[in-house]
């Protein structure tokens, strides 16, 4: 098989969570750990960051695998979905997994896949290990992909557990409260493993508490140390941030590519990891390489979806916030800018409740709801109707794509037009 058939292999035979959804769901551990051990545990085989939460986690990830670069150490980085192509997910210091690699992989495991049949995930999970070990990596950051106690990613016993925040995202599996979806989140809480928490909740701040007490683990809060502050810019691609810690400057004007201001919450997350590797570990990160690490966060690893600015005349911005809070971070942040009429470009998957995240959007602009390319994807007409009925006005599309050739056509020098909803609708703009 070439690299497309592998894809097309991979798509068709396995399922695939982001384009079934529930159907593809396993609520338990099962099969990853009997592709592992087929595979001699990778897992095992190299030291590893695991990065857990509702939203954060990706921007997180990426801080945290762009330091490590920087500072010296051969760093894997295992992120999902993808936006463009499969190989974003896999990653040596920025690097994507090569084609010939993805191709070897599935053609030497075929007859153990059609056996154990795991879901995409899995077998991309096997895959990450697998490659980071072969290429000897010194330390890996891996995002979970969903909950965290039973997550795929769950079998690595890191050097540090990270959880971003808690709020409402695949209720359906990981309960309807705030508590019940941090007690899955808090799963990746390993004994004697420090645990990071990016956001101090009072709804979830006993149960982390008294789950690190159960496990030995020492627990850190990342808003108690660090501290980020916006610097004024004039240019909506500019963004420079002075960091606090422990209430005295750590590092003034560093060049963030990270535009939204939700990120500095994930800055100060990402930065509490690094001082718990310094202090428990020895890791040796200087100052030099967290400020290069974010300034070059993109050329280091990646990254890209999060207030990514498509282009400036008219201001086109995209960002991935798909759940209740995420969507609440980028509407404040688009009410923050400044525009004479707002071209919104959106879709969603069918498994969100539509009018609670629609009713979160402003009334004031002009709507283009499409549907994502996926399965999951929601029918364009009727979000349209759902839309109508929370008072928000446009016209429904065939095509993400016609849809953002639209509000951009119609769009003037001065408006804004925005893209947004689901991830995959923002991998057809990128």
């Amino acid at each position: 098989m070439n690299y497309k058939e592998t894809l097309q292999w991979l798509f068709d035979k396995l399922p695939m969570f982001q384009r079934m959804g529930k159907a593809a769901y396993k609520a338990d551990l099962g099969n990853t750990v009997e592709l592992l051990n087929l595979l001699d545990n990778p897992q095992n085989k190299f030291k590893t960051i695991h990065v857990a939460g509702t939203n954060g986690k990706g921007s997180v990830s990426h801080i945290v695998a762009s330091v490590l670069q920087d500072a010296g150490f051969k760093t894997g980085l295992y992120t999902s979905p993808h936006l463009k192509d499969f190989r974003e997910r896999i990653r040596i210091d920025g690097e994507m997994i090569p084609e010939k690699e993805v191709i070897g992989f599935v053609e030497s495991n075929l007859k153990d896949f059609e056996k154990i049949q795991p879901s995409f995930f899995e077998m991309t999970v096997g895959m990450a290990f697998d490659f980071f070990a072969k290429n000897e990596v010194d330390i890996a950051v891996v995002e979970v992909g969903l909950g965290g106690r039973l997550d795929s990613t769950n079998v690595v016993n890191p050097m540090v557990s990270v959880i971003t925040n808690i709020g409402y995202d695949h209720t359906q599996f990981l309960g309807d409260t705030l508590e019940k979806i941090a007690g899955e989140k808090a799963g990746i809480i390993k004994s004697g493993v420090p645990v990071v928490i990016g956001q101090k909740q009072f709804e979830t701040k006993e149960l982390f508490e008294t789950k690190a007490l159960e496990k030995s683990a020492a627990l850190f809060y990342a808003e108690d140390h660090y501290d980020i502050k916006l610097l004024q810019s004039m240019k909506p691609e500019e963004q420079f941030i002075d960091i606090w810690k422990d209430n005295e400057i750590f590092l003034e004007e560093v060049n963030s590519p990270l535009l939204g201001n939700y990120q500095q919450e994930n800055i100060a997350t990402a930065l509490m990891v690094l001082e718990v590797l310094n202090a428990r570990h020895g890791f040796g990160i200087e100052p030099d390489n967290i400020r290069e690490g974010i300034e070059y966060l993109k050329k280091n690893t990646g990254f890209i979806g999060r207030w990514h600015i498509l282009d400036a005349n008219p201001l086109t911005i995209c960002d991935t916030g798909h759940n209740e809070e995420g969507i609440k971070a980028v509407v404040q942040q688009i009410m923050s800018t400044s525009f004479d009429n707002l071209h919104f470009v959106f879709g969603l998957v069918n498994d969100k409740d539509p009018k609670t995240i629609l009713s979160l959007l402003p009334r004031n602009a002009t709507y283009y709801f499409c549907k994502p390319d996926i399965p999951r994807g929601m029918n364009a007409e009727e979000l349209q109707k759902i839309a109508e009925e929370v008072g928000l006005n446009g016209l429904s599309y065939s095509s993400v794509d016609r849809a953002f050739s639209s509000a951009f056509n119609n769009a003037r020098p001065r408006d804004m037009v925005f893209v947004g909803g689901s991830t995959f609708v923002v991998a057809e703009v990128v």
